[in-house]
Parts: structure tokens; C-alpha cells; sequence
């Protein structure tokens, strides 16, 4: 065990000093929910926390889907482990969270059986990393999973689009977390999908991308492939569900799928980076039958200049994400899937 972490310590002093700041996962995990938060907003200290909660382990059957939570703190040499997530299942995958000033809070995602079987859930909780419990909220009035989720104004949690069951779905489902009441918003206008990304800047926030059903086979089962959309949403100061959207230029090439994306506030910017653009189920393996590989592009939105941005490609090619986290001023995506389906202890810093 220490020949391994010393190997991991010498990885991540070769990727950079950014790289060190996020030490590796317990275990390597992909398509888990990651938030995290600063209870002090950086005016003392930094008490920077990033939560990895549910997703696939390695092995990636249905036995391999985990509820179990972890919860790194700034400056620790280690992860902390949480109590599991309190749902009956074994686990859940594409389950999404956000932070909101020193809670967590977790929604969705879906189970796996043991003949193939997927149900999306509809638990809500609040994570108390302090007092290590967590609080049940009510369960969404439509259960999604692989959904983009962000807040607004520190207090609305916006779940946009998703697949619900048997399909995709339009639902733009807001809670709020101080009436702690579920309401809904102006529908998504773009392609229903799942797997797709986005963040929010002040009252605006871009959607992009994801895997929509587009058909059906000859044998008649539903055909899935990514689709190449971006849309900006404008959020309404006065009615918060009060939604316009406008679709943006569109990007070269196809789609992509579990991209990680955030919002950079004080940079007017939109990250994107990482994905595939071939669809495929929480093994990594296409449902087109391929296996699917990841992508190094690192694009965004860049709301000054009112157009798209393409960056350097990444070295470090992932994808299986849910969003980015901050840490020092840096971008992570933690976690996720390599090339040939390998499963990632490692947080890699996003600089552009």
C-alpha cells in the first residue's frame, strides 16, 4: 500500500504543483456526483471541501455501483470517509450535487440490477460535512438522473433536463432550499438529453451537448448518439422560473457526453473540457458496441466577447464526469475515465 501511494505521490509532483493539491481517491470512481464549497467564502481562511459521492467502481458490472461518500478537505493528506449515502439500493450512478455555503446537496442518479435493469431515483439529501449527517429532502416531482444541476442565488437548485426511466426528458425542476419546495421551470428547449453539461454565471448558464435517443435500431431498440447543442439560458431576477433561452452558434465536430463544465465568475467564462463523443453506458463500452475513448478538447463561452473560445487540448484526456471543482484558484476534474475504460483515482488541474 505504500509502494502504491508512493507512486501516486510521484505521479502527481510530475503533473505540477497544482496537481498535489487534491491528493488520489481511495479508490479510483467515475460518474459520481462532485460539489464542493467554502463555508468562510475565502475572507479568513480557506476551508475548501470537495465531495465525491455514489458512482461506478472498478470492476464495472452492476456489482460495482457504490453510495459510498467521501469528503476531502484543503490541505488534508487524505480523504475522509462519510457516512454511505441513506438510500436502500447498493448505489447509484450519475447522481449530481451542488454546495451551497457549508452543505451539500445530492440528487437522483440511477440504480442498476442485476439483469441490466435501470431505475432512475428520486432522493434529495443535504450533507452536513460538519456534523457528518444528512437531511432528507423532498424527492423530485420527476426523477432524473445524468442532469445538469446549479444554484442560483444561493439558494435555487436547478436540475435541467435528464433521463427519467425510459426516456429523456425537458423539465427544468428547481427546488428551493429555503421554502424547501420543488417547482418548475421553463421547459428545456433543446434536444432532451442526459449526460450533458453546464454551469451558471451570475443569472445566465450555458447547456451543451449530451446524448439524446435518435432513433431506433432494425431490431427496434432505441438508438442513441450525442448531439451538438448549446444553450444559453437567461434566468428572470423578478420570477426565477421564468426561463429565456437562445441557442448559440454551434461548435465543430460532434457532440460530446459527460463532459465536466463550470462557471468562472470572475472570469466571465464557461469551462468545458474532457467527454466522448461516442455514447455509451456506465461500463464505457458504446451502445453502438465500441469502446469509447475520451476527449483532450478544452473549450467555453466567453460572455464578454459574446462567442466560443477553443483552447489547448488537455494531456490528460477524461471523461465520466459530472462537473468541475476549485481548489487554489484551480480547476479539477476529479476523477473519471481514461482511455480503455481505466477508472481514475487522480484529480487533474484544468488551467486555460
Amino acid at each position: 500500500m505504500k509502494f502504491i501511494t508512493a507512486i501516486l505521490v510521484a505521479i502527481c509532483l510530475s503533473l505540477g504543483s497544482f496537481a498535489c493539491d487534491i491528493v488520489p481517491l481511495p479508490e479510483a470512481r467515475s460518474n459520481h456526483a462532485v460539489a464542493w464549497i467554502n463555508p468562510m467564502n475565502s475572507t479568513k481562511a480557506d476551508q475548501t471541501m470537495i465531495l465525491v459521492a455514489g458512482g461506478l467502481k472498478n470492476g464495472r458490472t452492476w456489482q460495482h455501483v457504490s453510495k459510498d461518500v467521501y469528503l476531502f478537505k484543503k490541505g488534508a493528506k487524505q480523504w475522509e470517509e462519510m457516512p454511505p449515502l441513506p438510500i436502500k439500493e447498493q448505489g447509484v450512478l450519475a447522481a449530481t450535487a451542488v454546495g451551497i455555503g457549508a452543505h451539500f446537496y445530492i440528487f437522483g442518479g440511477y440504480t442498476v440490477a442485476e439483469d441490466g435493469s435501470e431505475k432512475s431515483t428520486s432522493y434529495g439529501v443535504k450533507f452536513d460535512p460538519a456534523k457528518k449527517t444528512y437531511t432528507r429532502l423532498p424527492p423530485m416531482p420527476t426523477p432524473v438522473d445524468d442532469t445538469v444541476s446549479f444554484v442560483y442565488r444561493e439558494r435555487f437548485i436547478y436540475l435541467v433536463s435528464g433521463w427519467h426511466d425510459t426516456g429523456n426528458v425537458s423539465l427544468v425542476q428547481v427546488y428551493d432550499t429555503i421554502e424547501k419546495i420543488w417547482r418548475r421551470a421553463t421547459d428545456y428547449p433543446g434536444s432532451p438529453v442526459f449526460g450533458h453539461a453546464g454551469g451558471i454565471i451570475g443569472n445566465q448558464f450555458i447547456i451543451a451537448d449530451g446524448v439524446a435517443v435518435v432513433g431506433k435500431t432494425k431490431e427496434g431498440r432505441r438508438k442513441f448518439d450525442t448531439v451538438n447543442e448549446q444553450w444559453l439560458g437567461t434566468i428572470d431576477p423578478e420570477n426565477p422560473l421564468n426561463v429565456t433561452w437562445k441557442r448559440l452558434p454551434q461548435l465543430p465536430g460532434k457532440g460530446n457526453y459527460r463532459m465536466a463544465a463550470a462557471g468562472i465568475s470572475d472570469a466571465s467564462f464557461m469551462l468545458f473540457t474532457g467527454g466522448s463523443s461516442n455514447a455509451y453506458n456506465y461500463s464505457g463500452i458504446g451502445y453502438n458496441g465500441e469502446p469509447s475513448q475520451p476527449s483532450p478538447h478544452t473549450w467555453g463561452w466567453d460572455f464578454k466577447a459574446g462567442k466560443w473560445r477553443v483552447l489547448k487540448n488537455w494531456s490528460k484526456a477524461t471523461m465520466d464526469h459530472r462537473g468541475l471543482v476549485k481548489i487554489n484558484e484551480t480547476w479539477f476534474t476529479v476523477g473519471g475515465m481514461g482511455r480503455d475504460q481505466k477508472l481514475l483515482k487522480m484529480s487533474y488541474p484544468h488551467q486555460w
